[in-house]
């Protein structure tokens, strides 16, 4: 266990005016408060909160996060109190010592909590101050560092809670190094084998080519001497998780990754950052589409560099990073550089980022988000994308995740010019809505009164917020009518068990599914959000059965107007639980099609038929028939034991024609009725699995469209 002297040495080399005699305070009021208690290894149990002060001075912190680290367990695990803490070392890291008390009781872990709900906790909890989450984070880093002490399936869980949670918020945060320390000692519980496996062939590599990283960063520094650019060059071999997600991501084996190696150039000034490049490029030839210039479009968390790829005469690639000395303290420390000491000041570094901004940009488009799912959908889009850059008309920069569209653009700038949003121009040419944009693109936006978000559009955004935002303008619009769908859906499935839909019942069934009243209740139900039997199992677990009524053919489909009858598509045929689109057709309802309909191109200039459907769910009764073309055996009983085959499976056979008659096969096409996707899927499996049958296949044919819209 590092003595108090050492640790106050620690913090007074940044900070030489620290206040030594509170840490020594917060030092000896630790160690009485755990003791007698022992870690998992043994070890005396305070040996862990000075483990993770000490991990916090390395980012240079202030007194209060140290002090905080050191009692962050005493108000949880021992007799102290939040007004002890107060009373002895202030409000402030009474505030913080309960902040990461609250933090650790959330139990992030619990198979009973969505990850989504742990995602907002943090975010909340963040809210407050962010120094709460930098303690967290040190604290989650030094258990992971001593996690063998722990019996194998906790080692299994908190790794798997590090790779989902925490090791991407240090990410998120800017602090790079947390994040792939964090991600490599989980990898080490969860794929040992696979982490074994890339070490060795790391060995294998040096054995075969040398210390590459030396003879690069050699290289370098000459060519850099011979520029007169004074800079400082690192190398070091990216870590195993990285090398091992690259090779899944790319599915590529190891001998055919390039980039496994990361070099990195610090300047003295932005200028010498970019002369420093051109001194890279000149001597080593640059990889087309691996440039990144963070410096003059820097990310949201302070993040400021050039990223270049480079490949030598052998073909190897290596990643350079070039920044100045100031860039890189924010690089190593991320958003927790607004709270770092150097000379015994506060380090007003010009490119730390203000907390309390940081952590407004990332909630406010999450606030709105009442589905849990959706809300972690937003949170990972945002802390796993990369960037680019575009422009407004008027040269204002917008930054967005790489992939994002017009669409995502315009939300981006304002949800009311999202939501208006009715077209785009790039660099001056009108472009579809789902363009993907490109770095430094101009982009104007067209907007139109009237204009409101279109279902499809969730297909066509891929940020969090505009996805939030689509969603809740939806929402809102079609609120009503599934308000009132919903409440006629709760009376048929109450009536169904012998209930009575009251506002009572409805509202200790909103309150057991955690919605905020029975409107959003009816609303999720009316949308198929929700079950019936959802509903009627929140509130009668004991009588709510899994087959429950199946659903009528006029309640299949949520999108149609009250009245409005639909036809499957007779060319492909659609069945429940496939993704579908509606084109409709003027006094004779809505002819329904898959989304991947070949048929849909010749209604592609005519958006206005077009309608955004989805089936309901629950049970679809056995009547959507679908077409099969089989190749079977031409073998006495093989026929019979196909039909038997198909009755097993709760299917009936409407027709069956011969197509074709060969001497040792037959090809037929038998009309089937099934319940959905899955129970079809089950048949064809069936079928395959099925010794005399050669072929199975799902019929369709377009040409039965043209004919039927002909006919109509």
């Amino acid at each position: 266990m590092i003595p108090a002297d050492d640790l106050i040495a620690l913090v007074r080399n940044y900070n030489p005016k620290t206040n030594a005699d509170l840490i020594r305070a917060a030092y000896d009021y630790g160690r009485l408060m755990h003791e007698g208690q022992l870690r998992h290894s043994g070890e005396p149990y305070f040996t862990h909160p000075v483990a993770v002060a000490a991990i916090l001075t390395e980012q240079q912190l202030d007194d209060a996060t140290i002090i905080t680290a050191l009692l962050h367990d005493t108000i949880e695990d021992t007799k102290s109190t939040y007004s002890e803490v107060a009373k002895t070392f202030g409000d402030e890291i009474a505030m913080l010592v309960d902040g990461v008390t609250k933090l650790t009781n959330l139990q992030l872990s619990s198979t009973e909590t969505k990850q989504a709900e742990n995602f907002r906790k943090l975010f909340m909890a963040m809210s407050k101050d962010l120094r709460v989450i930098l303690v967290k984070l040190a604290d989650r880093l030094h258990n992971m560092r001593t996690i063998k002490a722990m019996r194998p399936d906790k080692q299994v869980q908190k790794a798997r809670e590090t790779m989902d949670i925490f090791a991407p918020l240090a990410g998120r945060m800017g602090m790079q190094w947390m994040r792939e320390e964090l991600e490599d000692l989980a990898f080490r519980v969860l794929n040992p084998d696979g982490r074994a496996s890339i070490i060795r062939r790391f060995i294998t590599l040096q054995k075969e080519t040398g210390d590459v990283i030396h003879r690069i960063t050699s290289d370098m520094r000459s060519e850099l001497d011979k520029a007169g650019i004074k800079a400082e060059v690192f190398g070091r071999a990216k870590k195993p998780y990285s090398i091992w997600r690259k090779m899944q991501e790319k599915d590529l084996a190891f001998s055919r990754l390039s980039d496994i190696y990361g070099f990195r150039v610090i300047t003295r000034s932005d200028e010498d950052c970019y002369a420093a490049l051109g001194v890279i490029h000149r001597r080593w030839l640059a990889v087309p589409g691996r440039f990144k210039d963070y410096i003059s479009q820097p990310k949201s968390n302070g993040y400021r560099s050039i990223h270049t790829t480079v490949s030598g005469r052998d073909g190897k690639r290596v990643e350079v990073q070039i920044r100045t000395r100031q860039m890189h303290d924010v690089a190593e420390t991320g958003v927790a550089a607004h709270w770092s000491y150097r000379d015994g000041v506060r380090s007003h570094n010009p490119f730390a980022v203000d907390p309390s901004k940081w952590i407004a940009s990332m909630t406010e488009q999450f606030d709105g988000e009442d589905d849990h799912d959706e809300f972690l959908e937003a949170v990972k889009l945002e802390m796993y994308s990369d960037q680019v850059f575009c422009f407004t008309p008027k040269g204002d920069v917008v930054q967005l995740p790489r992939g994002a569209t017009p669409l995502d653009f315009a939300y981006a700038i304002h949800t009311r010019i999202g939501s208006g949003c009715v077209g785009a121009k790039v660099d001056g040419l009108r472009v579809p809505l789902w363009t993907r944009l490109k770095n430094g693109q101009s982009v104007e936006i067209i907007t139109a009164q009237g204009q409101e978000p279109q279902a499809t559009w969730l297909d066509i955004a891929i940020t969090g917020k505009a996805k939030s935002a689509i969603r809740r303008a939806l929402r809102e619009a079609d609120r009503e009518r599934f308000v009132k769908l919903g409440a006629e859906l709760a009376r048929s499935a109450f009536e169904h068990v012998g209930k009575k839909s009251s506002d009572k019942t409805l509202e200790s069934a909103a309150r057991t599914l955690r919605l905020p009243d029975i409107e959003t209740l009816l609303a999720r139900l009316g949308s198929a959000e929700l079950t019936a039997q959802d509903v009627v199992q929140a509130v009668y677990p004991d009588l709510a059965s899994h087959d429950s009524d199946e659903i009528e053919r006029k309640r299949a489909l949520i999108g149609l107007s009250p009245g409005q009858s639909f036809d499957r598509a007779p060319c492909c045929q659609p069945l429940p639980g496939e993704r579908i689109v509606g084109i409709t057709f003027r006094g004779k309802g809505v002819t329904v099609h898959t989304i991947d309909c070949a048929a849909l191109e010749e209604f592609e200039d005519q958006p206005s038929r077009w309608l955004d459907l989805h089936w309901a769910s629950g049970k679809h009764p056995a009547i959507y028939t679908v077409t099969l073309e089989l190749t079977i055996g031409n073998d006495a009983g093989v026929l019979g034991r196909i039909c038997t085959l198909i009755g097993e499976r709760k299917a009936n056979i409407t027709d069956l024609v011969f197509v074709d008659r060969k001497p040792d096969f037959y090809r037929l096409l038998i009309d089937i009725d099934l319940r959905d996707a899955e129970h079809l899927h089950s048949l064809m499996s069936a079928l395959e699995a099925e010794s005399d049958v050669a072929s199975v296949a799902r019929r369709r044919d377009p040409s039965l469209a043209a004919r039927t819209a002909a006919a109509e």
